[in-house]
Parts: C-alpha cells; sequence; structure tokens
C-alpha cells in the first residue's frame, strides 16, 4: 500500500474473537438496553401487521452480536405479537473479520457468551443472515429493510484522513489535522443515511446510537477525573521515549473515529435540498444520553481494586486493540508486536491501580429515531 493512500477502515479494525467484545463490555449492554423507548417508539410506529412479506430487520456493526441479544429478542416479541405469520429476517453486518463465528455459536446455543437464551428457541419462521462488509457500502438490497439499528459503530470513519501528529485521536488533534477529520465525518455521516435510506422499505425506521461529544463537550472516557485517550496518548510517548515504539509508529497510531455533536448530525436534515431529504429520511428524535461505566460503579460500592482494573482495561482492550496493533511497523514479528501491545494494556492498568478513583469510562452517546417517508 503506498504512505500516501489512507486505510480503509475495513483494513484495520477489528475486535477480538471468541465473544470477547460481549464478555467484557457490560456497559455496551447497558447503553442498548438504555435505546428500548426509541425502538418501541419506532415499531409502534410502523404499520407491520397483516401482511405476509419478510419483516426485515438490519443491525448495522453487530460484533459478536451478544450485546444486542437481549433488544432483539424484544424486537422479535413485539413484531411477532402484531403479525404472528410474518416471517422475519434479522440481518448482521459487521466487517469482513469480525466475530460471526460468537454469533452463529450464540444463536444456536453452542457458544454461551451471555448465558441468554436464543431467540431462535423461542420463535418460529425466524431467520438468520450475515453481512461482512462495510456499512459505507449499501449492505442489503433496496427496500428490504423495516427497521434498522446500529449501537456504537458509526463514529468508525470510512477510512483515516491522515495522522494525527500529537495525538491518537481526534478529541486532541488541532488545526487542518482536526478539520480533515470534522470533513471526513461529514461526508461519511452523509453517506451512511443515504445507503440506509436505499434499504429502508418506505415508512421504514431507524434506530442509531452513536458514540459522539454533548453539550458539555463530554465523550467517552472524559467525563471527570482523568482522559482515557489522553492517559493512552501519554503512555504510547512514554515507549516512544522507551525506545519501545518509535516516533512514526506513534504517529501511526490513530483512531479512524469522530465523535460528532448535536449540530453534526442535523446537519443534513436541516437542509431542504440536502440528498438526505431528497431521499425520504426525517430526524424524529434526538438527544445526547449518558451511562455511566459499570466497572467504576461496582469499584466505588466494592472497592475491589484487583477485579476493577483489569476489567476495566480489557474493556477498552476489546475494541482498540488493532489500532496499537496495526500502528507498529509490519517489519517486526507478530509476536513483537504483541508483546509491545501487551505492554502498553499493562502499563495503562498501572495507571489505573495508581488513581482508580479518577478513571471511568462512562458511554456518551446521541441516540436518534429515523423515519423514511412511506
Amino acid at each position: 500500500m503506498p504512505a500516501t493512500e489512507a486505510p480503509k477502515t475495513s483494513e484495520t479494525v477489528y475486535m477480538k474473537g471468541g465473544g470477547y467484545y460481549s464478555r467484557v463490555n457490560l456497559g455496551m449492554r447497558q447503553v442498548i438496553n438504555n435505546s428500548l423507548d426509541l425502538v418501541k417508539a419506532a415499531i409502534d410506529g410502523m404499520d407491520i401487521g397483516g401482511r405476509d412479506r419478510v419483516f426485515g430487520i438490519g443491525d448495522y456493526g453487530s460484533a459478536d452480536g451478544g450485546t444486542s441479544h437481549e433488544l432483539f429478542r424484544n424486537i422479535i416479541a413485539t413484531v411477532r405479537a402484531r403479525a404472528p405469520k410474518r416471517p422475519i429476517v434479522v440481518n448482521y453486518n459487521d466487517l469482513p473479520k469480525n466475530d460471526f463465528s460468537a454469533l452463529f455459536g450464540m444463536l444456536n446455543e453452542e457458544d454461551d457468551v451471555l448465558g441468554v437464551r436464543s431467540y431462535m428457541r423461542d420463535y418460529d419462521n425466524v431467520y438468520v443472515l450475515a453481512s461482512g462488509t462495510s456499512f459505507y457500502r449499501q449492505v442489503f438490497p433496496s427496500e428490504s429493510i423495516d427497521f434498522g439499528y446500529s449501537c456504537t459503530a458509526l463514529h468508525w470513519l470510512s477510512e483515516k484522513p491522515g495522522s494525527i501528529s500529537n495525538h491518537i485521536h481526534a478529541v486532541g488533534a488541532k488545526g487542518n489535522e482536526l478539520k480533515a477529520y470534522a470533513s471526513q465525518a461529514r461526508k461519511d455521516w452523509q453517506t451512511i443515511l443515504l445507503h440506509r435510506a436505499a434499504e429502508l422499505v418506505p415508512g421504514g425506521k431507524l434506530v442509531f446510537v452513536i458514540f459522539s461529544k454533548d453539550e458539555q463537550g463530554r465523550f467517552l472516557g472524559n467525563t471527570g477525573g482523568v482522559s482515557m485517550f489522553d492517559t493512552s496518548n501519554a503512555i504510547w510517548l512514554k515507549l516512544v521515549d522507551e525506545g519501545v515504539v518509535t516516533k512514526e509508529e506513534y504517529v501511526n497510531v490513530t483512531f479512524p473515529q469522530f465523535y460528532r455533536t448535536t449540530e453534526d448530525f442535523l446537519a443534513p436534515f436541516s437542509d431542504p435540498s440536502s440528498d438526505v431529504n431528497k431521499a425520504g429520511l426525517s430526524l424524529d428524535h434526538i438527544e445526547s444520553r449518558v451511562v455511566g461505566c459499570p466497572y467504576a460503579d461496582r469499584y466505588r460500592e466494592t472497592r475491589d481494586l484487583d477485579s476493577f482494573a483489569p476489567a476495566y482495561v480489557d474493556m477498552y482492550r476489546s475494541w482498540s486493540e488493532s489500532t496499537f496493533y496495526n500502528g507498529l511497523s509490519p517489519s517486526r514479528p507478530a509476536e513483537e508486536r504483541g508483546r509491545i501491545v501487551d505492554l502498553f494494556y499493562s502499563q495503562y492498568e498501572e495507571e489505573v491501580r495508581r488513581r482508580p478513583d479518577e478513571h471511568s469510562m462512562a458511554h456518551i452517546h446521541h441516540y436518534m429515531l429515523i423515519s423514511k417517508a412511506k
């Protein structure tokens, strides 16, 4: 790959396998379950009874499916109650390297990811499909999705619009580097919406829960106490100073993410002439919500540091590891890169143990309900 060509997110981002993501992400389950009110409002507002065609459900950025399983059980139950004979197809979508084996193991109860009874056992005429492709493309056939859902996925950009010289994340970027990430995020948001508009049936609904920056300027891991990304940046710089990581590798480690604001989300809906409005989409509801860090909350009750520190770091590692690993030079043997990544997370755990009361990965998301015109 030429040095000047930005890598696509699908080439660089992946989660650990074996159901690891769902097992360590207690907070994500809470975030997803916290969207149940919007999901019910979406489905209640749809005409789904008295039809025999398939009711299509799409989960964009599903990971191993464990964190959303309870929510999807609720969706299926709601649809089935109103349309007893209507076939239901649940379409899971994520990148090609996603842990689809854990997803299907859980659904067939061959792998106890969460100890949750599979909805496949309780509902007939329900079918499950998976698509290993980027949601920056049209994933499903046109007008095949009645209800689309995505949680904690759409903050990932389609590609990294360059490196950030002084930080590992856009939250620490400045000047033209920050402008490049903001510009990419604007383009990507429109791309996401237009592809979903094509996939939705007339009258279809979307519920999006997206990592973001709220009205107080808070974002993931930056809600009081130390900042998660600033802490990570400091540790990665320390490894440069110690000669473990090169300066070039430091610069290469940049998360292809951007935390949008309310204004960013509203922009394509506010312009009557925008392609998003022309595609028939309308934003029915938007608000920012905070879901606390379950590990930090538990620590405040138990003061059990030996449980808190490793669990907290495992949660962070479940979705961040590939970014650090891929930033290291491919000329390094895989084992060496693995040792460096292990060293990074062990030093992060030391930071948590040093100041446990200041570490919390509270979740800041914007919750949205979007409709397509009938």
